[in-house]
């Protein structure tokens, strides 16, 4: 079950800043551990190569680069060098993203383009250039990680990352749509509140700085209890990049110990 042997996975945002696990270095482990050889990318090279040697220590390949793939040459070079590689593309993880605060009156505009590059251009970049290879194929999995930000106010002020999480879910069910006969599957992971390093920077810019009290907030939101962690995002990216999920495709899955349900 959930085997991807052979099968090579291109996951953008593979590093974690900082110890502990983010959600691209626990997708990258997780799919490398099932099988897959993992082409990673990250912003910042030393943390992407946390993640490889992670991988390879456990009997595990991995190779790992840096772009920013909010430019169209870095991720046409990316996929070149990846094809170049390994000759093929079977699963595209895009996990590039980032939250930051204000409401339109507040936020810049600089801010604002920012955010819709890092939360949808990026996405948009990779298909553009990963999709024809996998229409060659007649096989591929791409998986995006949204947000519950894109369905729901769940109590930051975060206007663009909101807009641009909701928009990559319907860049994802959209282009699913256009791609479905050809053998391809875009789906969404859309995690809730997750502990990750990330709450860290995270509290600094909307608690004032105050870890504890947010964390213990964050915590409260929670139907379940508790927040979620990488490995409840990695196992869902697994399925959906594994044949056990060959009929799942155009769907946003919802990771989130019952949040939405509870603020609709």
């Amino acid at each position: 079950m959930l085997r991807l042997d052979g099968k090579i996975a291109l996951v953008t945002g593979c590093g974690t800043r900082g110890e502990g696990w983010g959600n691209g270095k626990a997708i990258a482990v997780l799919l490398a551990r099932q099988g897959a050889i993992v082409f990673g990318v990250d912003r910042d090279i030393d943390a992407a190569k946390v993640t490889q040697k992670i991988i390879q220590e456990a009997g595990g390949q991995a190779h790992v680069t840096t772009a920013n793939v909010t430019s169209a040459q870095d991720v046409q070079s990316m996929v070149k060098s990846c094809m170049e590689m390994y000759g093929r593309i079977d699963i595209l993880v895009n996990n590039v993203g980032q939250s930051e605060p204000g409401g339109p009156v507040e936020m810049s505009e600089e801010t604002w383009d920012g955010q819709m590059d890092l939360n949808v251009k990026t996405a948009f970049l990779t298909m553009k250039h990963v999709l024809p290879i996998m229409e060659t194929q007649g096989s591929g999995s791409i998986i995006s990680i949204s947000s519950v930000a894109g369905l729901r106010y769940v109590g930051k002020p975060q206007v663009a990352y909101a807009a641009g999480k909701a928009a990559l879910m319907q860049l994802t069910q959209t282009t699913a749509v256009l791609y479905a006969h050809k053998g391809i599957r875009l789906n969404c992971v859309v995690p809730g509140l997750v502990f990750t390093p990330l709450v860290k920077r995270l509290a600094d810019k909307y608690a004032g700085g105050q870890f504890e009290a947010f964390v213990e907030h964050r915590h409260k939101q929670v139907p379940a209890g508790h927040m979620g962690d990488a490995w409840d995002v990695a196992n869902t990216v697994l399925f959906l990049a594994s044949d056990e999920s060959r009929y799942i495709t155009a769907q946003s899955i919802v990771v989130d110990g019952g949040l939405i349900a509870a603020t609709r």
